[in-house]
């Protein structure tokens, strides 16, 4: 009976391995498909997006311009404007949230990923391989919404 247990537990082991090895190797291949197409999914020009995402009771519209050549993003433009209080949403918005410390972080953090996902869509290539950034969850799914919408009119 134990020799049976051992046989089954090394059994298990082995399918979970053949699994992983299988995942790992089709999610490289997609990748490299992806990266390879993408020269050839866009059209060059320049390109407007604006959307809220799924923020849709909320003020804050995002706003994507991109410029693309040769097939290749160059130039990427992301800001996300409050149309209530007419502003641009910066790291100078967590004044209104003075004595609200989660809020101020939250603003912290959504402040770096307005800054820091266009510079990741011009370093990948590929909007799909733009990670979220932990904390900035509200200004990534504006941009990529926003960007969707822009490259609406971009793809061939």
């Amino acid at each position: 009976m134990k020799k049976l247990k051992h046989i089954f537990l090394i059994l298990i082991i082995m399918a979970i391995v053949f699994a992983c090895s299988v995942v790992k190797k089709h999610s490289v291949s997609n990748t490299s498909i992806q990266e390879s197409e993408h020269p050839f999914i866009y059209k060059d020009g320049i390109y407007f997006g604006t959307s809220r995402s799924s923020y849709i009771s909320e003020p804050f519209w995002g706003n994507v311009y991109l410029t693309i050549e040769n097939g290749s993003f160059t130039s990427i433009s992301f800001i996300i404007r409050d149309s209530s209080l007419h502003e641009t949403f910066t790291g100078e918005y967590k004044k209104h949230y003075e004595g609200n410390p989660v809020y101020i972080q939250q603003v912290i953090n959504d402040w770096y990923g307005v800054q820091t996902y266009p510079k990741k869509l011009l370093t990948k290539q590929n909007p799909g391989n733009v990670d979220c950034i932990t904390g900035a969850t509200w200004s990534y799914n504006i941009f990529q919404a926003a960007l969707e919408e822009a490259l609406k009119n971009a793809k061939r």
